[in-house]
C-alpha cells in the first residue's frame, strides 16, 4: 500500500477513534498507531474494512496477547459484506439462486474473524448496532453441524441471537469482523 492511502486511512481511524472515546477508554491513539506501525500487514484488514462499509474502530485491548481489537462499528452490518450465506458449503448447497459470496470466505479473504455471540454482545454495549439489518455470528460447530447458523440485531432496544439455514441469505445481511493487531 503507498503511503498516501495508508495514511488517509490511518488519519480516518484515528478521526473516528477520537470521535468515539466511550469504545475505547483508557487507550491512547499513540499507542494504537504504534502497534500498527510494527504491524503493517494488518493495514491492509484495516483497508478492506473500511472498503465495505464497516467503519472499523478500536473497541478494546487485549492484556495477555497485547493486542488491539478493532471491529466493525458502522451503525448497520456493512453494505459491501450483505447479501451471502454463512459459508461456502451452504453457499455450494444452493441449487436455486445462489448467492455471490459468504460470511465466511469473505472474512477469510480481508484478514477477520466473524464475532460470535459473547463478542457480539459486548459490541452492542458500546452502542446501537444493527437497529435495521441482521449480522452473521460465528456459529458453534454443533448448530452448523445440523445445518444451521446464527445471527444478531437490535431490536425493541434488545439484542437478539437467532438461528437461519446457513444457507439462507438477505439484503439486510451481513457480517461484523473483529481484527487483533
Amino acid at each position: 500500500m503507498s503511503s498516501q492511502p495508508h495514511q488517509a486511512l490511518l488519519d480516518t481511524l484515528q478521526s473516528r477513534f477520537e470521535t468515539h472515546m466511550n469504545r475505547h477508554p483508557g487507550i491512547e491513539w499513540a499507542a494504537v498507531q504504534a502497534r500498527l506501525a510494527a504491524h503493517p500487514e494488518k493495514i491492509t484488514s484495516l483497508q478492506a474494512m473500511e472498503n465495505s462499509g464497516g467503519e472499523p474502530d478500536v473497541i478494546g485491548y487485549d492484556r495477555r496477547s497485547g493486542k488491539y481489537l478493532f471491529c466493525d462499528c458502522a451503525p448497520q452490518s456493512p453494505a459491501g459484506r450483505r447479501n451471502g450465506c454463512y459459508d461456502r458449503e451452504a453457499q455450494l448447497s444452493r441449487k436455486v439462486a445462489p448467492p455471490p459470496t459468504n460470511a465466511l470466505d469473505m472474512a477469510a479473504e480481508m484478514g477477520i474473524e466473524l464475532l460470535d455471540e459473547a463478542q457480539y454482545r459486548e459490541l452492542q454495549n458500546l452502542g446501537e448496532f444493527d437497529t435495521t439489518t441482521s449480522s452473521w455470528l460465528r456459529t458453534p460447530p454443533a448448530i452448523r453441524k445440523l445445518g444451521g447458523a446464527i445471527f444478531g440485531d437490535r431490536r425493541y432496544n434488545t439484542v437478539f441471537i437467532y438461528h437461519n439455514g446457513a444457507q439462507s441469505y438477505y439484503s439486510a445481511r451481513g457480517f461484523r469482523g473483529l481484527l487483533r493487531v
